[in-house]
């Protein structure tokens, strides 16, 4: 399945959810995940918008919940669109925070990781991420469509936005 192949324009998300990033000292605040879409691969904190919730709020609730601290100084980075072939579309806020309150725990859905930003472990993550993660990094808005087959990226369109 390609990006070019399916009308983004009409394209609706079965689930929308929020990735956030605390960049801080030359280093990023990723996650372990345990379980859930994605679980054993290296993340960041995030998961799906409640109803009534702002994708601010969740990225914020998400984060506490997963490593028990409080993001400050948010900024919003991105927007990705996501098709998988088994059916799945998912549409994810990605925002950057430049520290947080509070020291990262371990929690029965994550395991935190501070990683210096040229050692971003690539080969643990989606195969998304090494697209799109630079852009987050550098604080560049972007935006991104990925089309996957399982764990497989198929094929995928990235822009920056602004």
């Amino acid at each position: 399945m390609r990006v070019r192949d399916i009308d983004w324009t009409t394209w609706e998300p079965e689930r929308r959810a929020t990735l956030l990033f605390v960049v801080r000292d030359g280093h990023v605040l990723l996650i372990h995940k345990k379980r859930g879409l994605g679980a054993g691969k290296i993340n960041g904190p995030g998961g799906h918008i409640d109803d009534g919730e702002s994708p601010l709020e969740c990225a914020v609730r998400e984060m506490e919940e997963e490593l028990g601290v409080t993001p400050v100084c948010i900024k919003r980075c991105g927007e990705l669109r996501f098709q998988f072939i088994a059916g799945l579309s998912l549409l994810v806020h990605v925002f950057r925070s430049r520290d947080c309150r509070g020291e990262p725990q371990e929690t029965s859905e994550a395991t935190p990781l501070w990683v210096p930003i040229d050692q971003v472990p690539f080969d643990r993550m989606w195969e998304d991420d090494r697209h799109w993660f630079p852009y987050m990094l550098a604080g560049e808005p972007f935006e991104g469509s990925f089309t996957f087959d399982g764990d497989s990226l198929l094929d995928f369109e990235l822009s920056p936005v602004g």
